[in-house]
């Protein structure tokens, strides 16, 4: 994504998400763009995402298969711990499964949650993210940021450590209509994760916030991080 990413060819990079339909929310389009231009894009997702509200788990895992297939991303790693209920885990819990991510993927950079959600699981996944992505000697991460996750970011408490500053915009002009596509797929869950507007996971609302932020960034739709490591 920076300039040094660029002259070393395509990154690996890797979507630590809590629940299906995160990783599109957060950063769909970022996913789309760079597998398109060669990268290797593996999504994390911790949680089943239903079994606070539902059983259908099965259902959930298959539309978040084909939303990743519609993103591009090579690979879906689901790691079936309970929804809603991660702060009742030890945090090496949620940890060890973003290592072995880390370990077998070998990411230049990580993309997860950022920490002031008022979704509690997204706040964990973020704490246990940075332990799994810690700038040891070894570690093959060289970058690491926090996206945005609508209906969660923006409805935290209007507070510092809960306001999300974006510092880093990536262009998906030209993959926003595939981050709506991949939402679409999320349409057809036991529970439907997509909402009518103006609910945040409304198809128009994704617009709107790709769009605003395209805005601020001078593109015609954007995808705001915030970034907590860059090593160049």
């Amino acid at each position: 994504m920076t300039a040094a990413h660029k002259d070393r060819g395509p990154a690996s990079i890797l979507v630590v998400a809590a629940h299906p339909d995160d990783e599109t929310l957060g950063a769909g389009g970022t996913v789309a763009r760079f597998a398109g231009q060669g990268c290797e894009v593996w999504v994390c997702l911790l949680c089943d995402g239903v079994t606070n509200r539902h059983s259908e788990v099965n259902l959930q895992r298959e539309c978040a298969e084909r939303a990743c297939t519609v993103l591009g991303a090579g690979h879906v790693v689901f790691c079936d711990l309970p929804d809603q209920r991660l702060d009742a885990l030890a945090l090496v819990d949620v940890i060890t499964p973003i290592e072995r991510c880390v370990a077998d993927l070998q990411p230049e950079i990580v993309l997860t949650h950022f920490p002031g959600d008022v979704n509690q699981d997204h706040r964990i996944v973020f704490e246990a993210t940075m332990v799994a992505t810690r700038p040891t000697p070894e570690t093959p991460v060289r970058t690491v940021m926090c996206f945005e996750t609508a209906s969660s970011t923006e409805w935290a408490a209007p507070f510092p450590a809960s306001t999300f500053a974006p510092n880093v915009f990536v262009d998906i002009t030209a993959t926003l209509p595939r981050k709506l596509a991949a939402m679409k797929m999320y349409a057809g869950t036991h529970v439907s994760e997509v909402r009518p507007y103006p609910h945040p996971r409304s198809y128009e609302a994704i617009e709107v916030y790709a769009k605003r932020q395209g805005v601020l960034a001078g593109t015609g739709a954007a995808e705001p991080f915030m970034l907590v490591r860059d090593v160049v």
